[in-house]
């Protein structure tokens, strides 16, 4: 079924390669002006391929031909990005006004924006002209879209220009909005959305915006700006839709056995037919015996920062051992990254810098073949040792430059964490918040002790924080945590380190109640890899700047401070 449903919606996504040239005449304008009124959609048929083609323009990749929330963890505390200058740069603290990967998200967000505005500023005049229904739900899923590119930009700039319909390039200087006025404006847009969007659909519109995704965005944009009795609420609308459910099987959830899945609310839709869309994810994950670039990779500190199976820190754990650093785990540590001495992608995975052969199991898993180790030898293998694991599926063996994988942008683990974060931080902690918690740590494959009752707000508050760190690495959430937090400045300021070249650590580093790491205490520190020294300004750096062509141009828009 999964397969048939990957099928039929490749025939929407064909549909949209097949007219973008068509379309490009309602669609392609720059970023704050839209099309005349003389160009709009004339019947049903024609609005239902500018929506389509919607979903197509807001899948965007600012680097590496990778979708935007597998790129944003490797500018933070717990991943790194070796080849691109502009992404690293951000995670460094070293990036101004004309970052490339900045621009490129700043430009690409206002495309999708006037795309929305167009079909909002016309789709009234076919009032009357076809099915009323399809009318709405059609309204409501560019409103979705126009809201969730709006979280984006609000996210990571603050304020910015607030156009809520096409405009002319002569009337395209606009200021900024504050930022609380524009997450009020995605707060109403998604909550009319989400009256006017279906619960589900049949097989032949997979992957197209649903009553729960807009709950979902409206919870997570409510929890991102400190609204969280309107996060709560959002959260739970999303749970009492009784559709969702957590995917038994953590690390099946992100490969294509997982595409079907309850857990999933929205997700990039991809397919290699006829290239109509793909993404390179597999070659910068995967490592250099496989036949990647390892260019997107996870630092020690979160390999450290999963507690033991007890609960508890490595610092603080009976059951860690320095020796063994990867037994008695949580075991999403092993669902989420490439642990030396596991097999990964079809080979023995080993960095250590004296194992110069190693085991591939491709050819017969029995039978494997011994062979040179390019993860230990190579000079651009893993710089800290790790890859990432979510998004890595060997049915992507002969296309890893072209995987069809779809990208979850929204999952039901995370709606629970939305509800748990924010009924903590208002002080309204009841069961439901130890439910919401520890139904993701006992999800059957990971299996983690219970939280018990009885927690203060503070204890609560540490733990749900330091759970959106083991469930959600590398999907794109830790840089806004680090900013609602204010714990940017702790995280960002300090070493990013790889493992040791030709060793372990001699004992467990010291973690602090956040989760974060702090390698002082180890013996052998010295001998770890330095990666790269980050720095955090907090003056500036909690926002980006605009992008300096966009102040020169429009001479309204002012730039944030410090840039």
């Amino acid at each position: 079924m999964k397969n048939l449903c990957k099928y039929v919606f490749s025939i929407l996504f064909v549909g949209i390669l097949f007219v973008m040239g068509g379309c490009d005449k309602y669609l392609d304008r720059s970023p704050l002006d839209g099309p005349s009124d003389e160009k709009y959609f004339a019947n049903q048929e024609e609005l239902t391929l500018v929506v389509n083609g919607l979903y197509s323009a807001v899948v965007f990749h600012p680097t590496d031909d990778m979708p935007i929330n597998l790129t944003l963890d490797d500018a933070t505390d717990i991943g790194w990005d070796r080849n691109t200058s502009d992404l690293q740069a951000v995670g460094r603290g070293d990036y101004d006004s004309n970052n490339g990967y900045i621009r490129n998200i700043w430009t690409n967000s206002y495309k999708v924006i006037s795309k929305c505005n167009f079909i909002l500023d016309n789709i009234s005049k076919l009032d009357g002209k076809m099915d009323a229904t399809l009318q709405k739900r059609y309204k409501a899923e560019t409103q979705f879209i126009r809201a969730y590119v709006y979280s984006y930009l609000i996210d990571y700039f603050g304020g910015v220009p607030l156009v809520k319909s096409s405009v002319s390039l002569s009337d395209a200087n606009i200021p900024k909005s504050a930022k609380v006025e524009i997450a009020n404006f995605i707060l109403e847009e998604l909550e009319d959305a989400a009256a006017n969007l279906p619960v589900s659909y049949g097989n032949t519109d997979i992957g197209r915006a649903t009553k729960g995704a807009a709950l979902a965005i409206r919870a997570r944009t409510a929890l991102n700006n400190e609204l969280w009795e309107q996060a709560s609420k959002s959260a739970k609308a999303v749970m009492d839709l009784k559709v969702y459910s957590l995917h038994p099987d953590f690390g099946q959830l992100f490969t294509y056995d997982g595409e079907g899945s309850k857990e999933i609310i929205f997700a990039f839709q991809y397919l290699r037919l006829q290239k109509t869309k793909t993404h390179s994810t597999t070659r910068g994950f995967i490592s250099r015996n496989a036949q990647g670039t390892s260019n997107k990779i996870p630092s020690q500190s979160i390999v450290d920062a999963y507690t033991c199976t007890d609960g508890l820190a490595i610092d603080k754990s009976p059951m860690y051992d320095p020796k063994k650093p990867f037994n008695n785990r949580d075991p999403r540590l092993a669902y989420t990254i490439a642990l030396p001495g596991s097999v990964y992608f079809g080979f023995q995975f080993e960095t250590h810098k004296d194992s110069l052969l190693c085991w591939n199991y491709n050819y017969n898993t029995s039978s494997p073949v011994r062979i040179q180790n390019q993860d230990a030898i190579n000079a651009y293998a893993t710089f800290s040792g790790y890859c990432w694991k979510k998004y890595v599926d060997m049915k992507d063996k002969d296309f890893t430059m072209e995987s069809e994988l779809n990208i979850i942008q929204s999952r039901y683990a995370e709606i629970l964490l939305i509800y748990a974060e924010a009924m903590i931080e208002s002080n309204t902690i009841d069961q439901s918040v130890y439910d919401a918690i520890n139904t993701i740590r006992q999800r059957p494959t990971v299996d983690m002790p219970a939280v018990g009752a009885g927690k203060s707000q503070t204890q609560l508050r540490e733990i749900v924080r330091k759970e959106r760190l083991y469930e959600l690495a590398n999907e794109g959430f830790r840089m806004v945590d680090l900013r609602r937090w204010k714990l940017a400045n702790k995280a960002m300021n300090s070493t990013l380190y790889g493992r040791i070249p030709k060793g372990l650590l001699a004992n467990a580093p010291a973690i602090d109640q956040d989760g974060l790491v702090n390698y002082q205490q180890v013996a052998n520190q010295k001998d770890m890899r330095v990666i790269e020294i980050r720095k955090f300004d907090g003056n500036k750096n909690y926002l980006w700047p605009i992008p300096n062509i966009e102040i020169v141009t429009n001479k309204n828009l002012e730039q944030n401070p410090g840039y």
